[in-house]
């Protein structure tokens, strides 16, 4: 369990559904079981892993994407994004969770030999202009 900082946004967007959920509780309270998730089925408990990848799939499907998609992939895609975007690979560690840093710069080493390469060409751009 960790805390993450976000956008005023996506605040704004769980409060929303904060609201939502509140009212479906009220709803359903007879078997309603309140176990403090953000995103819980009709009877308060988890969404099963299953349904979620099955309902991605057929979204993808409908989308016509034919790349093996898991919800999973969303942390790297989101991962990989705050590389693109010059985030340190410190913060982007202690966003994910991970204990040491051996293990974001294992996983995400090939982009950020991407990023190095990038890197070295905005310098070699910068010494060009000096010249």
């Amino acid at each position: 369990m960790r805390t993450i900082r976000i956008d005023d946004k996506l605040v704004k967007m769980l409060q929303h559904h904060s609201i939502k959920q509140k009212e479906f509780k009220l709803q359903n309270r007879p078997v309603y079981v309140d176990n403090q998730f953000i995103f819980a089925r009709n009877d308060g408990n988890p969404q099963l892993r299953k349904v979620i990848e099955t309902r991605l799939k057929r979204l993808l499907r409908k989308a016509g994407i034919e790349k093996n998609i898991t919800p999973h992939s969303f942390r790297h895609t989101h991962t990989s994004l705050l590389i693109e975007a010059s985030v340190g690979v410190k913060e982007i560690q202690q966003r994910l969770g991970h204990t040491d840093i051996n293990t974001t710069m294992n996983i995400y080493a090939h982009m950020t030999v991407n990023m190095e390469e990038k890197a070295s060409h905005q310098f070699s751009k910068l010494m060009k202009d000096l010249l």
